[in-house]
């Protein structure tokens, strides 16, 4: 049998030689545009560039059509820190009943970091805990919206099922809070994306742009406020999220409206007081907007499938899903050279003739045994 094989090793000699079967695969399109790719500032010709910011991404963009006006490495992922609590709210307020009331863990209550004071003695709404996490930052709010939820691996699969669905696939949830863990990132471009969506939730809306709030104490009720400090001072400004670790550095994704259009502004890696450079930036957009070509777009979320097309979908492809793919195959099949295909042919065909070896051995060693297994009862 060896002499046998001496054709089929030399002829994968020739093909070695003669360098690549399959031709390079095509570049992978850059999510919003191409532009999007750089690491470096992308603006629009034309325009005055926007102000200087110590953030090492960022993306300005309009909320109503989508276009990103602005860019510095949009696509580059860092540890989100609290802004992926915009990300908890939104995969968790359709899911969790706000006037439904629970008592938290003691395993919430300890959590590190920022804190809005949970006490495993008070019954909370799942609205009180919304208003702990986006206004307070809540570390300890954000795991008892998750066991609300159903405990921590269903509330991170919801998360980054949220993710996926809003094509944030910079964004890998770890953490319910944001808290850093190693893994976990996110991208200025995903945060805008989900500052896009959550804007359009108006449940979502209403929290961060809450200024204050009462908060249950074990007795009575506490004021909480809200950490975005440009509620106060920003003409216009809706909220939504901003964070700070010593791994993370300082992060924000915002939005603000003005003469009914609505400017998102997110950054990350910033290293210090980032407020007047965001004010800056949201200045830029607003003047910006509608004045030049922009560097990219927001995705649209993808359309969400009813349950029973994914089972069906899973158990057996469509005819549409089928003919998708016949152009990737026989794109892949005109790449072929005429040697790459001799080879394949071979390869199936020793891979059949093995197949069939081992299943005549097997069948051999199934007689053999249920003879000895005959023999052993006598």
């Amino acid at each position: 049998m060896g002499t046998k094989l001496v054709p089929v090793v030399a002829l994968l000699a020739a093909v070695a030689l003669a360098g690549p079967a399959f031709a390079d695969p095509p570049a992978v399109p850059v999510l919003g545009g191409d532009q999007l790719a750089s690491k470096g500032l992308v603006a629009p010709e034309g325009v005055k560039a926007p102000p200087k910011t110590k953030a090492t991404s960022f993306v300005i963009a309009d909320a109503e059509t989508g276009q990103v006006l602005a860019a510095r490495n949009p696509h580059g992922r860092f540890l989100p820190a609290s802004t992926l609590k915009a990300l908890t709210a939104l995969s968790l307020i359709p899911k969790l009943d706000k006037n439904l009331k629970i008592k938290p863990s003691r395993t919430a209550v300890n959590q590190e970091g920022s804190a809005v004071g949970l006490s495993v003695k008070t019954t909370y709404t799942v609205d009180d805990l919304f208003k702990a996490l986006m206004l307070s930052s809540g570390n300890d709010a954000a795991m008892a919206l998750a066991e609300a939820n159903g405990g921590l691996g269903t509330t991170l699969a919801d998360m980054n099922a949220e993710a996926k669905r809003l094509q944030a696939n910079d964004t890998v949830a770890k953490t319910p809070s944001g808290l850093d863990k190693p893994g976990q990132s996110s991208s200025a471009y995903d945060l805008a994306l989900i500052a896009r969506a959550g804007l359009a939730n108006p449940e979502f809306r209403r929290y961060v742009s809450l200024k204050s709030s009462r908060f249950p104490a074990p007795k009575g009720y506490y004021e909480i406020g809200n950490h975005n400090k440009l509620l106060w001072r920003y003409k216009g400004m809706v909220g939504v999220k901003n964070g700070w670790t010593s791994k993370a550095l300082g992060s924000f994704v915002g939005a603000a409206t003005r003469d009914g259009h609505t400017i998102i502004v997110t950054i990350m890696r910033h290293e210090g007081y980032f407020w007047e450079e965001v004010e800056d930036l949201l200045d830029w957009g607003f003047a910006a907007r509608g004045k030049g070509r922009p560097v990219g777009m927001l995705v649209d979320p993808l359309p969400v499938q009813p349950a029973a097309e994914q089972v069906n979908a899973t158990a057996t492809p469509s005819p549409a899903a089928s003919s998708r793919s016949a152009p990737v195959l026989d794109a892949a099949a005109s790449a072929q050279t005429g040697t790459s295909r001799v080879i394949g042919s071979v390869i199936v065909g020793s891979g059949l003739l093995g197949g069939l070896g081992w299943l005549l051995y097997g069948v051999r060693r199934r007689r053999a045994t249920r003879q000895a297994d005959a023999e052993a009862d006598q």
